[in-house]
């Protein structure tokens, strides 16, 4: 006899749990709290859908950090090359990017969900839009609020894929986290991950006003925590009117982040010129400049101009413009002061949530039989690139694959969010 299987969120976790499910022949039912699904998938896409990365896997799989242990082994049944072939059964042809990064040929992420959506309700799934979770009645059953008012709807188990808390506007809301520590369940606490942060005393008007939203190219970041490893990578970032973002500082924003936490504030060393070496920059920075002045000087000599000269004004006093020997230090190595992370609701994306402690191995809740989670609500964290979207459906992947092997089980008591005796 079918079952039915509840997910609720619509976004790539929950999708795909809805399609191993329905492929399984389990009758499944889709309830998101807003008006449509993929909402933060589409806006996502929007400059090119970053579907995954085609780095090698060890070095892939390293990118989730702490929580590698965890997320590996979904991606080794669901990792780059599974997702390629997933969108490439929709119809949609992917390429590795000069960068590493794997986008639809098209680079957009409509078409992409629009077949998927397609496939699905060619399955069976139904969707009920506007139906938003607010937990368990006493008997059990899920309740929603909908436009038709409150909805107690009975499942034989239920797969949460709710998002984070970034990005509100879209869904990702956070607020399914007191539903579940009403039931028991512990979390770790939702904070920013791939974050801006704003400046220890903030960018001066003249600075923010002229530069803010204008990127460092062609940079280098360094950050020596006082717990974890040191950090080190080139590329760029944006300066924002309050401080710094973009997939630079977003890649370091989890050192810096508990950093933040751990002490009040947080530092890393900004390499304007990465690709010269100290005594280059030494060397042309002391050369004789006569007349000129010393913006026109490191224009000429090395290249420095616009926002990266601006920030060396901005933070260097006029003892270190001065010295050649100080002003090269600081071109390799200029200290930038954080002080703060930016709000939650404008990061990428967020950590905390579920931590896979209170999971079994199919994702499902030790506290709470038959209540399965997955995508951005578990408790990991990896950094742009497609690594976030490759692990959230991984996890929906695995969560559905839960949800048949405990209903396959003998002699389970499949009476969803009961609590073990």
């Amino acid at each position: 006899m079918n079952q039915q299987v509840i997910v609720i969120g619509g976004g790539p976790a929950g999708l795909m749990a809805a399609e191993v499910l329905a492929a399984a022949g389990v009758a499944v039912q889709v309830h998101d709290a807003m008006p449509s699904v993929g909402r933060k998938f589409l806006l996502a896409g929007k400059g090119g859908l970053n579907l995954t990365h085609g780095e090698p896997f060890e070095a892939f799989a390293a990118r989730y950090g702490a929580r590698r242990a965890q997320i590996e082994p979904l991606l080794q049944a669901f990792g780059p090359t599974q997702l390629r072939a997933w969108a490439q059964g929709l119809g949609v042809d992917t390429f590795v990017g000069s960068s590493g990064r794997v986008f639809p040929v098209d680079m957009k992420a409509a078409p992409l969900l629009r077949a998927w959506l397609h496939r699905l309700r060619a399955a069976g799934v139904q969707f009920h839009m506007r139906h938003r979770w607010t937990g368990w009645d006493a008997d059990g059953a899920l309740r929603f609020d909908t436009p038709q008012g409150a909805r107690a709807v009975r499942a034989d188990a239920v797969v949460l894929a709710l998002g984070g808390a970034s990005w509100a506007r879209l869904g990702s809301d956070g607020a399914w986290a007191p539903l579940l520590q009403a039931r028991g369940v512990a979390l770790a606490p939702l904070q920013p991950a791939n974050c801006g942060f704003d400046v220890r005393g903030g960018w001066s008007e003249h600075f923010a006003s002229r530069f803010a939203g204008q990127p460092f190219k062609s940079v280098a970041i360094h950050v020596a925590p006082a717990q974890g490893e040191p950090f080190h990578r080139k590329g760029e970032f944006v300066a924002t009117a309050s401080g710094v973002e973009g997939s630079l500082v977003y890649a370091a924003s989890a050192l810096l982040r508990d950093e933040i936490m751990r002490s009040g504030s947080a530092s890393f060393t900004l390499d304007l010129l990465p690709d010269r070496t100290p005594e280059r920059v030494l060397a042309e920075v002391a050369h004789p400049r006569g007349s000129r002045s010393l913006s026109s000087h490191l224009k000429s000599r090395l290249g420095l101009d616009g926002i990266k000269m601006a920030l060396l004004h901005e933070l260097c006093g006029k003892d270190v413009l001065a010295d050649a020997a100080k002003l090269a230090a600081a071109i390799k190595a200029l200290p930038i002061t954080l002080a703060a992370v930016r709000p939650i609701d404008e990061a990428i994306s967020s950590a905390g949530g579920v931590p896979f402690e209170a999971l079994d191995e199919g994702l499902m809740l030790k506290q709470l039989p038959g209540v399965f989670c997955a995508g951005e609500m578990l408790d990991w964290e990896a950094p742009t690139g497609g690594y976030l979207l490759t692990a959230c459906m991984a996890s929906g992947r695995r969560a559905a694959e839960g949800v048949l092997r405990w209903r396959d089980a003998a002699g389970q008591d499949r009476r969803i969010g009961r609590q073990p005796s």
